[in-house]
């Protein structure tokens, strides 16, 4: 899963060009309206010293697995944003966070930032750090309000998508680093049983239509299932299958999981489509 973090840039970038303005337009506030909670929440608890420590304290207990965990869900929320306008199915994870986790993956990525760009404020005893980490967090948001004097779409360039798309590619390149199971193919997950029950039921009005499952043909007046891809199947041969795999039997179209990992998967999938097309 490890990716050098320009070419994850440009491959959002690609595919963000794509968008219609009025779906550019819906991303932006988006976007926008999360990254100002964000900033929100992380002043907030730069400011206080016992939420400060008690985030700082909770991140220290947690595992190197539930740390890559916790920074999956933060990049899962967010290509689920970039890839809203044209996913043809919703998506069956919810992104909501509490506020604990949102607070310590907020620091944990500020701390990585950090140790990449100013290491020797982390050098510092720890009763240090938050000061040292929110002069830096300010100065950066000093430097983001100055990019917003440009004309309207150079600073929905500037100061909202372009530091989200660099954040997602930070947490795309941690998550494949922290990452235990690094290198490994992503593994085949059953798709949501939220999804599952929505699919669609269909009328086979041609003959000769086959059930590449089953191989029998689907007879004329009979209710089969289409998956979003439409492709058709016989409903009996299609939920064992969607039981123990994501995909369409014909195309590898991925349908939404409960599994995180294999959900970031499918949507980076979908944002290399909409690069490409």
């Amino acid at each position: 899963m490890v990716m050098e973090e320009t070419t994850t840039t440009t491959i959002i970038m690609e595919a963000v060009s794509t968008l219609t303005p009025s779906h550019l337009t819906h991303l932006t506030n988006s976007i926008h309206s999360s990254t100002r909670r964000h900033h929100h929440r992380l002043t907030f608890l730069l400011s206080s010293p016992s939420i400060f420590s008690l985030t700082l304290h909770h991140l220290h207990k947690l595992s190197l697995s539930q740390k890559t965990h916790l920074i999956s869900r933060h990049l899962l929320s967010s290509l689920h944003l970039l890839t809203q306008s044209t996913s043809p199915l919703p998506p069956p994870i919810s992104t909501t966070m509490r506020q604990r986790e949102i607070d310590a993956v907020l620091l944990l990525l500020l701390l990585c930032e950090t140790h990449n760009h100013n290491p020797e404020a982390l050098n510092a005893p720890f009763s240090h750090w938050r000061l040292n980490l929110n002069k830096i967090f300010s100065n950066t948001l000093l430097i983001m309000s100055s990019c917003s004097s440009a004309p309207p779409l150079g600073g929905c360039l500037g100061s909202v998508l372009i530091p989200f798309i660099e954040t997602v590619s930070r947490c795309w390149r941690l998550v494949g680093v922290l990452d235990c199971e690094e290198g490994k193919e992503v593994k085949e997950v059953a798709a949501s049983a939220a999804t599952v029950v929505s699919l669609p039921a269909v009328v086979v009005s041609v003959g000769g239509r086959e059930c590449v499952i089953c191989k029998d043909e689907m007879r004329v007046g009979r209710d089969v299932c289409q998956l979003p891809c439409q492709h058709l199947f016989h409903w009996m041969c299609i939920l064992p299958w969607l039981g123990n795999k994501n995909t369409c039997p014909c195309c590898r179209f991925r349908l939404p999981s409960d599994d995180v990992f294999g959900e970031i998967q499918r949507l980076w999938e979908i944002l290399l489509k909409m690069g490409a097309g």
